[in-house]
């Protein structure tokens, strides 16, 4: 007696076997191992062991995804932020959950420095954002140009530093001896300032420049609200 055929295995995943979560989390991996392509519907197949064109019966296309992917994003963000805050520490501590998750998915934070998602994470930054900067006593038009002007400050810091992850190491690593080397060496007389700082341009690190940032958006969020109590 004859065994009866083998049923065949399929080596993909139907489009209907997918969900948008497993799309996210996939692209979300790629991202995280410092990928440049996580938003390739090939790359995003190849992670998922699905047929790449089924990702379009859940996204209508891949800017959709990347907007999806980027407010999951947010979303950790907002999850590191402790209860109980002042508003200086709500907006110190958003600043270090932007920088940190900007620098664990880099793809997704320098592609949407100068994108909005239009989602729920991003209105829930936008609403701690506002609640910050209307506590220190600004409203009205103020509250609106310091909101804007701290997310804009955040996203443009942490895009940099996602954008500068994807260049090839040894491009970083031109860029990052350019204090310790050209600038050591430019001519006295022509850069006389440079010369007299060149050591301590050489010293200055990227989380000193990410602090003073903060504080200087404190600083100036306080110096309004100052200006607007005194009348």
């Amino acid at each position: 007696m004859s065994n009866p055929p083998a049923t065949p295995t399929r080596s993909k995943r139907v489009g209907a076997q997918l969900t948008p979560d497993a799309i996210i989390e996939a692209s979300l991996r790629i991202a995280a191992r410092g990928s440049a392509d996580a938003f390739t519907v090939r790359r995003i197949g190849e992670e998922l062991g699905a047929d790449p064109t089924a990702i379009y019966r859940h996204f209508r296309d891949k800017d959709e995804l990347l907007l999806s992917v980027a407010d999951r994003t947010l979303g950790e963000v907002l999850e590191s932020i402790p209860d109980g805050l002042d508003w200086k520490g709500r907006l110190r501590a958003l600043a270090d959950g932007s920088l940190t998750v900007a620098l664990k998915y880099p793809v997704v934070a320098s592609t949407m420095a100068s994108r909005t998602t239009r989602r729920p994470n991003e209105f829930r930054v936008v609403e701690l954002i506002l609640g910050a900067v209307i506590e220190a006593g600004l409203d009205g038009a103020d509250a609106a140009v310091h909101y804007r002007m701290v997310g804009d400050s955040l996203l443009a810091y942490v895009g940099q530093r996602a954008a500068y992850l994807l260049f090839d190491p040894d491009v970083r690593a031109g860029d990052e001896s350019s204090w310790s080397r050209e600038y050591q060496r430019v001519d006295t007389a022509g850069f006389p300032h440079i010369t007299r700082m060149r050591t301590r341009l050489a010293e200055v690190t990227h989380d000193q420049i990410f602090h003073a940032r903060v504080e200087a958006l404190i600083t100036a969020i306080e110096r309004r609200a100052e200006a607007v109590r005194g009348g």
